[in-house]
């Protein structure tokens, strides 16, 4: 019996989700990815050689499965068609096993330059976006006045549409941003271009997918961010613009909601977040000066917490499980993928967020906003360290004790099973205590 499962970051992003869903494919079909942009950072360490992807589906390194790009990612050329040039060189047929919804919105440069400008414009108040134009590309979706891969077919219907879309815009950035226009026939002859590359990769991938689950064949569906950055349900207005959360399975790709059966949710062992927002259990840190929370520092320099998009410092702290309980509320977690376990392989003792106190209320969900995450103060539980290396842990036995505690005490927390842990970055480094496409 075929499976259709769907894995999702269930913090703020960067818990490790293409690795795993590289580790996991080697029993699919197809990888589908659902929504977000090049603002995705997935790293995969196969053999010791690191991959970084952006955009296009982690399971591009398995020889003999398809990936999909559904309508729900807005979609760079020039980002795109980088990264099948980096994949190429290093031996990876992409182009002929990746395939494209003519219904993806497009980025365009005027899109990057309205980020840069926003963020510019609002000083500290700077959400800390990418600055890759993923925002007003999916505000231009909604608006109806985006260009969609499938305009690309048309030369002299797409030159009129860009025309039209990029008056308005331009209009903005020199009237109210004060910064220069994006130039129209430079955007049109590179569009052009591009759309040399991608028109072939064209398909329909909705009913491509619906072809696939006929033929009894399992699809992983890949998301990119975390369910906390999720634009309705996350710490907003610190959040991104697209449906991060498992629901966006289903309207990025164009599934059922019943076609779903097994959702991973990948949890890192700590805590992070990058960019701007709250962050209730952050220890913070700064490595530009050196100066800060110690256990902050050891959680970012030994875990390597780097934004693969932006190499910008990621913020840490210990583990929330207030946030966490409702994302996997959110999301319908059938099971939990933990990583980065090894980061914590030297201290003496963990700590894990189990509420909140508000103004002095003790409260076990989460705020509403971004102002009351603000004022919220982390009440923790405090477990010992293990103070041994966990890294390649063959077996769940092989493990310290006190690794083992932790693990079962976030079980029995959440409720849900710990089904995959990562021991480390490379595909080998992984645990598999429950395959997602085994039969239950």
């Amino acid at each position: 019996m075929s499976k259709n499962v769907v894995i999702i970051g269930t913090q703020w992003g960067d818990e490790g989700k293409g690795k795993v869903v590289d580790l996991i494919t080697d029993k699919v079909s197809s990888v589908v990815r659902f929504q977000g942009g090049h603002n995705a950072g997935h790293t995969l360490v196969i053999d010791g050689k690191k991959t970084v992807l952006h955009l296009i589906p982690s399971g591009i390194l398995r020889d003999n499965v398809e990936c999909l790009i559904g309508h729900g990612v807005v979609l760079s050329m020039s980002a795109m068609i980088k990264e099948l040039g980096e994949l190429d060189a290093a031996g990876v047929d992409a182009k002929s096993r990746l395939k494209i919804s003519p219904g993806c919105p497009l980025i365009m440069p005027y899109h990057v330059a309205l980020d840069n400008a926003r963020e510019i414009k609002r000083g500290k108040a700077a959400i800390g976006t990418t600055g890759n134009g993923i925002g007003p590309a999916y505000e231009d979706k909604v608006a109806r006045r985006g260009l969609r891969v499938g305009d690309l077919l048309d030369e002299v219907a797409f030159a009129e549409k860009l025309k039209d879309v990029m008056e308005y815009h331009n209009f903005a950035l020199t009237n109210y941003y004060g910064v220069d226009a994006v130039d129209y026939e430079a955007t049109l002859t590179e569009a052009l271009e591009q759309a040399k590359i991608v028109i072939p990769m064209i398909t329909d991938v909705t009913e491509k997918i619906h072809q696939h689950i006929k033929n009894n064949e399992n699809i992983l569906f890949e998301g990119a961010q975390g369910a906390l950055l999720d634009i309705d349900q996350g710490t907003y207005p610190f959040v991104t613009s697209s449906n991060t959360t498992s629901g966006g399975a289903v309207t990025g790709s164009g599934v059922g909601v019943t076609d779903i059966d097994y959702v991973v949710g990948i949890v890192k062992a700590y805590t992070t977040r990058v960019g701007g927002g709250p962050f209730p259990t952050e220890l913070i840190y700064d490595v530009s000066i050196d100066e800060g929370d110690q256990i902050g520092k050891i959680l970012g320099t030994i875990g390597h917490e780097f934004g693969a998009t932006t190499g910008r410092q990621r913020r840490c702290g210990w583990l929330d499980m207030v946030t966490l309980k409702r994302s996997f509320n959110l999301n319908s977690v059938t099971g939990i993928c933990l990583t980065k376990l090894d980061v914590l392989d030297s201290l003496e003792s963990i700590k894990i967020c189990i509420a909140y106190d508000l103004n002095g209320t003790q409260i076990t969900t989460p705020p509403f906003d971004a102002q009351g995450y603000a004022d919220a103060q982390p009440i923790y539980i405090e477990m010992p360290g293990w103070k041994t290396s966990t890294i390649g842990t063959k077996s769940f036995d092989s493990l310290p004790i006190e690794a083992q505690n932790y693990i079962r005490k976030i079980e029995s927390l959440s409720g849900l099973p710990v089904d995959i842990l990562s021991t480390g970055p490379d595909r080998d480094e992984t645990l598999i205590l429950n395959h997602p496409f085994d039969e239950a």
